[in-house]
């Protein structure tokens, strides 16, 4: 760490940097931020930085409001668009408390401790590589319906396609900023677009969603647009996704891999994938944190609504893609429920906590759901096993208050905030008369 700590110190001075941001989340995966000059980074380094934790969601209460900022000088780098102030650089923080211990409500030290966890218990590494899927709007303005840029479908190329100026620029930018992509194209929906990032470690993923949410809209911004990683802005086509890929690593082999599987899947890959049907509903608050994320999960737009795993078959909440010829190291599998508005350090924490579950309790795995489970009957899917995900947030809630796992993966000063947030939340939107309600019963009624 120390080596590394020299290394900012020093390209801090090579690059002539004027401001060092300090990057770290709130609960809700909101991005915060605050400035320091390069002769603060060496104390920031040793001690930490102080700030108000009462003024950020989910963290401190007044009375024992101060904590401090510790910046990870592994995630260093310098930020590649235009500031008044002269060149930037940014870090993210982890948050700890006054006596150095680490502060319960940073959502960065909860992935951390999952993390930790999985190394302890089997020397197991997590890795993931999100594909974030995302609109552009010609505005943000909630007052009337979002205008899209285009009315391109999945995969379609057009010669005057401003969003995908938009897409190469983003990608240009991600890639300076050492985070690579693997894959990019227009989603199915209209203004919808994908770009796949390459897997790495839980916790640099993490802080680079957080870093792709923000160029992504800085991009959109500069060109008069406006990007939303909201999972369902548009009624009658496609929402939002965020699926993850996941694998485990011990050392450099694929704990996921059998060679001698029909599936290439090894117990272990079976035992993650039974935890995470097992535990499927109560993580899916996490994963799926706004009112609005429910309305992408049903039935017909290609997101998962029942527990299920298959091997291609995209109605599966679980999918195990089919793997290159003597690649063992890309044996993985794609959880489908989050959606890009979730916070990712918590999603990662509670989706490696419930894999984790199923290998230390031996979790079986079900059959495998064949067939497309959307076009089965409800008689069908019942005597498959197949119970659907919940339905709303309030159902998810519900799920998510009685999970043992996940009040431990979280811990309970999140677990609690969480809850009580989003248990407002919920009220807030029930209390609401929306426009279908006026349009449909008004005239009538």
């Amino acid at each position: 760490m120390e080596r590394q700590q020299d290394y900012v110190l020093r390209t801090v001075e090579e690059r002539g940097v004027r401001l060092v941001r300090l990057w770290f989340t709130d609960v809700l995966g909101q991005l915060k931020s605050f400035a320091i000059s390069p002769a603060e980074l060496e104390t920031a380094f040793e001690e930490g930085m102080h700030f108000d934790g009462s003024a950020i969601d989910g963290f401190s209460r007044v009375q024992e409001s101060d904590v401090l900022a510790r910046p990870d000088p592994n995630s260093f780098e310098i930020l590649p668009w235009a500031d008044d102030d002269g060149t930037s650089a940014r870090m993210f923080c982890d948050i700890d408390n006054l006596d150095g211990t680490p502060f319960e409500g940073d959502p960065r030290g909860v992935l951390r401790r999952g993390l930790d966890r999985a190394r302890e218990v089997g020397g197991y590494s997590f890795f993931v590589a999100p594909e974030m899927e995302f609109f552009y709007f010609a505005d943000n303005d909630p007052s009337r319906p979002p205008e899209p840029l285009d009315t391109g479908s999945y995969f379609d190329l057009t010669t005057a396609d401003v969003a995908g100026d938009m897409r190469k620029r983003t990608i240009a930018m991600l890639e300076s900023m050492g985070i690579p992509v693997e894959y990019s194209f227009h989603e199915d929906s209209p203004s919808q677009h994908e770009i796949d990032l390459r897997y790495t470690d839980g916790l640099s993923m993490a802080d680079n969603v957080m870093t792709f949410r923000l160029v992504v809209r800085e991009i959109a911004m500069e060109q008069g647009a406006y990007a939303t990683f909201m999972p369902k802005p548009l009624a009658g086509v496609q929402g939002s996704g965020m699926h993850t890929h996941i694998s485990l690593f011990e050392g450099d082999e694929n704990a996921f891999h059998d060679p001698d599987d029909p599936y290439n899947l090894s117990d272990t890959g079976r035992a993650f994938i039974a935890g995470l049907l097992h535990h499927a509903p109560e993580i899916t608050a996490v994963t799926n944190q706004l009112v609005n994320s429910y309305k992408r999960l049903i039935v017909g737009y290609e997101a998962p609504v029942y527990v299920s795993w298959a091997r291609n078959n995209r109605s599966a909440l679980v999918r195990v893609p089919v793997t290159k010829a003597g690649k063992a190291s890309s044996t993985r599998i794609e959880y489908r429920a989050p959606d890009p508005a979730c916070n990712p350090y918590l999603s990662f924490a509670v989706i490696l906590a419930a894999g984790m579950a199923g290998i230390e309790k031996g979790y079986e795995l079900p059959d495998e759901s064949a067939a497309n489970v959307f076009e089965m009957s409800d008689k069908e899917r019942a005597a498959a096993g197949l119970r659907p995900l919940p339905q709303s947030l309030a159902e998810a809630l519900d799920a998510m208050e009685g999970s043992e796992m996940v009040a431990e993966a979280l811990g309970d000063h999140i677990f609690e905030w969480f809850l009580r947030n989003k248990r407002s939340e919920w009220a807030d939107y029930k209390a609401h008369v929306s426009q279908f309600e006026l349009s449909r019963y008004l005239p009538n009624w």
